[in-house]
This record gives C-alpha cells, sequence and structure tokens, in this order.
C-alpha cells in the first residue's frame, strides 16, 4: 500500500522546503560579526588557533595569484596541518546536532532542532547524508545517497516535491565542501577579482562543477576563511553568511550560518555539537 500523507505531514514538508532553500544572512551583521558566542562541541576547541602560514601573502598584490593557490590556501587553513589529507583522515564521518529558526512563506518563524550524518565519499555525489529535522508537529528525514534523495516519515520513504529535493541537493553541492573538495569534484576554478567589503579584503572565486553548477566563494585575503558565498537557482539569488569559526578536532567549522533568498532572511542555524570519525550505521542511508 502506497504511504499517504496527511494534511499535517505535507504542511511539514513544505516547511521542510523552506529550510533546504534557507540561505545565510544575519538579521543583525553587524554585531554578529563583531561577536559571537562560543558553540558546544563535544571536543575541546583549540584555545589558539593553529599557526598556518598561508600560501599567499595578501599584501603583495603585485604579483598574480591563480585560483588554484587561493583554493589550496583555504584547504590548507581548513584542514591544517595537513590541508586535504586532514580533511580526509579526520573527518570520515560526521556527526552534527543543533537547532534553526526557520522562516515560513506566510512569515512564520518555526524553532527546528536537527541532526545530521555524513559518511564521506570519493566525491560530494558519492557522499551519503542524512538530515532529521524536528518541527513542533512533525518530525521527518531527507537523505542523500547514490546521488539521489528521498525522505522518511515513521520508517516509510516518500518521494519529496520536486523543488525540495533541488534544495537540499544545493545544500550539499552548493556548501563548503564544493570549494574544499573541488578537486575530487573536478570542478573549474575562475577567480573573478577583489573587493572590500565592510573593510574585509575579499578573493572571490568561482567553482563550477561537471553539471555546470557555479558558486562563488568570498575568501578572505588575510585569514582564507569563506565568509560567504553566492549562488543562483531558477532565478532566485541565494547567500550563505558564515560566523563563529572554531577548530573541532583540529579542522575549521563554521559554528553559524544565516541564509537569504532574494534578500530575505529564511534560515539560522547553529551548530551545537559536531563530532568526526564516530562510527555511523549505515542503515540510516538505506532506502527501506
Amino acid at each position: 500500500m502506497k504511504f499517504r500523507l496527511s494534511s499535517v505531514i505535507w504542511l511539514a514538508f513544505c516547511v521542510s522546503f523552506a529550510s533546504s532553500m534557507a540561505i545565510a544572512q544575519d538579521p543583525a551583521p553587524k554585531a554578529a560579526e563583531k561577536q559571537e558566542k562560543p558553540a558546544k562541541t563535544t571536543e575541546k576547541k583549540d584555545e589558539k588557533p593553529p599557526q598556518v602560514q598561508p600560501q599567499l601573502n595578501a599584501k603583495n598584490t603585485d604579483k598574480p595569484v591563480t585560483p588554484e593557490q587561493v583554493a589550496e590556501t583555504v584547504i590548507a587553513i581548513y584542514g591544517y596541518p595537513g590541508g586535504r589529507n586532514t580533511l580526509n583522515q579526520i573527518r570520515k564521518t560526521t556527526v552534527e546536532r543543533g537547532h534553526s529558526s526557520i522562516t515560513n512563506p506566510d512569515g512564520k518563524v518555526d524553532a527546528v532542532n536537527y541532526q545530521r550524518w555524513i559518511v564521506r565519499g570519493d566525491s560530494l555525489n558519492k557522499e551519503k547524508i542524512r538530515l532529521d529535522q524536528e518541527f513542533p508537529n512533525a518530525r521527518f528525514a531527507l537523505v542523500f545517497n547514490d546521488d539521489k534523495i528521498f525522505g522518511v516519515f515513521n520508517e516509510s520513504v516518500f518521494t519529496p516535491r520536486e523543488d525540495a529535493s533541488k534544495a537540499f541537493e544545493n545544500q550539499v553541492v552548493r556548501g563548503l565542501e564544493a570549494l574544499l573538495r573541488y578537486k575530487e569534484n573536478e570542478s573549474t576554478l575562475e577567480l573573478a577579482g577583489r573587493e572590500k567589503l565592510m573593510g574585509v579584503d575579499l578573493y572571490q572565486l568561482n567553482v563550477t562543477d561537471k553539471q555546470g553548477r557555479q558558486t562563488r566563494f568570498y575568501i578572505s585575503a588575510k585569514s582564507f576563511r569563506v565568509m560567504m558565498l553566492d549562488y543562483e537557482d531558477n532565478g532566485v539569488k541565494y547567500r550563505r553568511k558564515f560566523y563563529n569559526y572554531n577548530y573541532a578536532q583540529g579542522t575549521l567549522v563554521p559554528f553559524r550560518s544565516v541564509l537569504w533568498a532574494n534578500d530575505k532572511v529564511i534560515e539560522e542555524t547553529e551548530i551545537s555539537t559536531i563530532t568526526f570519525g564516530q562510527k555511523v550505521d549505515d542503515e540510516l542511508f538505506k532506502a527501506g
């Protein structure tokens, strides 16, 4: 017998779409950029950030800089001291818990608890990701496995709406990992220039994957952290900003993000705990 959704569950799925469509922004970005409260982690944070020597000298603007130099320096910062090798070794699996404030199309704001499990693949299309979301009136999951997306509610599998699936896919393929694993994804890079935003000197780096999906990353020329990213999908312009960077098990993680769609804040997310390397049950990613 086919699984039938009640009206309440259908509303939850629509809310899920709003969650998946979220783009990062802070309703009070100036205050957030000045000070962020420390986020909790299940691992002790480094009291001092690792002393990383960037591959580029941001002050020397006379020498030409290649997009590969910028990307590789970012990877070195996020995975110090081994860069790509460190990220691959530490982040074989990810278990993340947190909470989000999601603004629905009608303006109502839902407080949502979530849990995310990730099993790292050789490239993003081989990743296994499960996102469980607990809304006030329902709890369900979206799963990305074998480059396919499906939903789970009360142990029953359903096919999400096309727009909801697309939004969830964008979370996977247009996030930080799109840059950190550009080589594995066989993506192309383009340096789109530099600009100053609120006094911060930024590299603009375009990353385009094999499917032609382009994401622009704004990278601090001083710290080589990704401050925000932009992309456009189906006529909607998205922006995701990252805040409250800290080290978790030696790798760099932004513990807070705020998400925009067409200049409207639709989600704020804060990580409560994140651990890498734990055993993750493969059954979580199966369709039954």
